[in-house]
């Protein structure tokens, strides 16, 4: 066969294992938003099979010549070839797991997922604690097989962000940690912002309208995706045309939904502005879950916390919670939703304190994958952490070591990405504002659409083409660096603390 033949036929070979792929997500999307409690175990059989059928399609050695033989012609297209030679790459790390490995995990999660809800329900850690034992046990193996240097969370982390490793994230975070704390001497003794008007009472409708709005204002595509309720919000998308995104409603707290609209909505915007053309190949897969944070940090963030956003957005607030914002201006309503505050719930946290949340998580994990800790250790060392790096005492497992989904979904290696996400967006935002100065002035007028193309030029359009640290050097002309998340921050809430 010709180049372009075999091409055509790995092409028609790797969307038809997406499509049971994104049907396993679908059925996924369903678990977390509506399926009732007595589908839990067959859903996790149909789960299980059809990771099963996927993996077992992927490693198929059939797959392998053909990749082996794409691999080796010169007269395919750029774009042919690094899709070719990321598709060789994941095959050749999929090849390390068996079908009946990929199975056992899938199964293993949907036990851990359904214990975790029940667990949260029941406000107990012991719910939780032996199915996620369990799950570690096999992540454990995961990275044996998967193979690593120096730790075995390397492994792990590398499935969510290609070369990430321990010692990066550790320098990362030597380097972060100090300036944060110093940043937060400096407010600590200044007048606290008031945010008691954030909990009032708010129509759970009326909220849910709001966050439609808000959605629709970054640029989301309803006719491309929806949102709807869940414990945990999240992001799926089953291809870009499809893309879901969830909330959450809290009556008596009005940031809970309308940050988790604009957070989730940063990663639905990526989605669906991958490249439709490139279904079921890498470069139709996002780069990395750090880029992938980037995208709902900088919407959450910089945009959706920021001044310019407000001034525009705020007459419509008032308008659909007339009592609630009745006697408050664009600017104390922008102040009180930056407070800067230690907390106990990660979703919930300010830009500045986020940082701490993750890092516990993150130390939790390495320690759980290189044994140093267990499962029944987790509660004790979370809440003591709580304690020594936020100063706030965890009253109960549902606001400590329950509140996130992420374990129970098997993914460990995922929690860096947040803090890393926040610093890629930064760097992504200062350059936005670089390339166009009247970006917040086009904010604070209603037009996010500059920032969104800047987003679809530079980030979107490129799929897996560039790992994480090679796209910011593209977009940005240097290296991963915190500083402009602590310039952008420093500003931000030195302006806001100044009286």
């Amino acid at each position: 066969m010709s180049a372009a033949e075999l091409y055509a036929t790995y092409k028609t070979k790797m969307q038809k294992i997406a499509d049971v792929k994104y049907a396993s997500a679908v059925l996924q999307w369903d678990q977390e938003t509506y399926l009732p409690p007595k589908g839990n175990n067959f859903r996790g059989r149909q789960l299980a099979t059809l990771s099963e059928i996927a993996h077992e399609q992927f490693t198929a050695e059939a797959m392998g010549d053909l990749l082996h033989e794409l691999n080796s012609k010169e007269n395919l297209s750029a774009s042919q070839k690094k899709n070719v030679a990321l598709s060789l790459e994941d095959y050749n790390r999929n090849k390390k797991l068996s079908s009946k490995f990929v199975r056992e995990l899938s199964e293993s999660v949907t036990t851990a997922y359904h214990a975790w809800a029940k667990a949260r329900s029941e406000n107990s850690f012991a719910t939780f604690q032996q199915p996620l034992h369990h799950l570690i046990q096999l992540k454990k193996k995961e990275a044996d097989l998967l193979g690593y240097e120096q730790h075995p969370y390397n492994a792990l982390m590398n499935e969510y962000d290609k070369g990430l490793t321990v010692a990066t994230v550790d320098n990362i975070f030597t380097n972060l940690k100090p300036q944060l704390v110093t940043l937060l001497e400096a407010i600590k003794n200044k007048p606290q912002v008031d945010n008691s008007f954030l909990h009032q009472h708010f129509d759970k409708d009326v909220q849910w309208k709001f966050g439609i709005e808000l959605l629709k204002q970054i640029g989301f595509d309803f006719e491309a995706g929806r949102q709807d309720l869940s414990i945990h919000p999240f992001t799926t998308n089953f291809n870009n045309q499809d893309v879901r995104v969830t909330t959450r409603v809290d009556e008596n707290d009005f940031g809970n939904m309308a940050w988790s609209c604009i957070h989730e909505g940063g990663h639905a915007l990526y989605e669906q502005g991958l490249p439709t053309e490139e279904y079921g190949l890498p470069l139709s897969e996002y780069c990395s879950l750090s880029i992938h944070e980037s995208q709902s940090r900088l919407w959450e963030n910089c945009v959706g916390r920021g001044l310019p956003f407000w001034q525009h957005n705020f007459p419509l607030l008032k308008k659909m919670f007339p009592q609630q914002f009745e006697a408050l201006t664009a600017d104390t309503f922008y102040k009180s939703i930056n407070k800067v505050q230690p907390s106990l719930i990660r979703t919930e946290a300010d830009e500045l304190t986020y940082h701490f949340h993750v890092m516990i998580r993150y130390e939790i994990e390495k320690m759980l994958i290189d044994g140093s800790i267990t499962t029944k250790d987790i509660p004790a060392y979370w809440n003591q952490n709580y304690q020594k790096y936020l100063g706030v005492t965890v009253p109960d497992d549902k606001r400590g070591c329950l509140q996130d989904i992420h374990w129970s979904h098997g993914s460990f290696g995922y929690f860096a990405t947040y803090s890393l996400g926040s610093i890629y967006g930064a760097q992504m935002y200062a350059s936005i504002k670089k390339e166009n100065i009247t970006t917040e002035a086009l904010l604070a007028a209603g037009d996010t659409k500059p920032v969104l193309d800047w987003l679809r030029k530079n980030v979107h359009q490129y799929g897996r083409l560039y790992t994480s640290e090679e796209l910011c050097h593209k977009i940005t002309g240097e290296t991963l660096s915190s500083a402009y998340f602590i310039e952008y921050a420093t500003k931000k809430f030195t302006d806001i603390y100044a009286s």
